[in-house]
């Protein structure tokens, strides 16, 4: 079976079926490994993903990789993007892997993941060496900076927090909540 088969095969298991995103998102973690040199049948600790969208790519970057939000080595950053930037950490080199446009489909059907399986690596994706300066705060590891919000009182870690007029507040209290409380 050939390493795409097994790398599909790994990520449709992980996301639950086979799709489009998947297929984008398994051959961008190929070429973006392939870049810096990294074995994708290998979990590498030196891998930091940047991804910039919230679908089913990501799904198979994480399946791929072995990088997660829990290890803080997958990085999501909401630009509504097919696209993800692979750091190695040793080495300092990134390579971001995005989709050209013009190859979006809007039939999700198995043809088109057949389709996208296949298609010339240059028509569907653009590569581009990159630099990345990520925080400290952004690192794996355990926390090395903790502070308390002086409104809501809760612990925030990694240089969260948000500095207002000389009071430390969490990102809730300083932008505002994605819940409310219920009674």
């Amino acid at each position: 079976m050939a390493e795409i088969d097994l790398l599909l095969a790994r990520a449709k298991e992980f996301h639950g079926d086979m799709c489009p995103g998947i297929v984008l998102g398994t051959r961008m973690t190929m070429i973006g490994m392939r870049e810096l040199h990294m074995d994708p049948m290998v979990r590498n600790r030196d891998l930091i993903v940047y991804v910039e969208i919230d679908r089913c790519i990501t799904d198979a970057v994480q399946a791929i990789t072995g990088c997660s939000l829990g290890r803080r080595t997958l990085k999501y950053r909401p630009y509504g993007k097919f696209a993800a930037t692979f750091i190695n950490l040793a080495t300092q080199d990134a390579v971001r892997v995005s989709a050209r446009e013009k190859e979006r489909t809007e039939n999700p059907g198995p043809e088109a993941a057949t389709a996208l399986r296949d298609a010339p690596e240059e028509d569907l994706f653009k590569v581009q060496r990159v630099g990345v300066v990520i925080p400290e705060g952004d690192l794996p590891g355990f926390p090395k900076h903790r502070t308390r919000c002086s409104r809501c009182g809760e612990t925030i870690l990694d240089n969260k927090e948000i500095v207002a007029e000389e009071t430390i507040l969490c990102g809730n209290c300083a932008r505002g909540s994605y819940y409310t409380e219920a009674d």
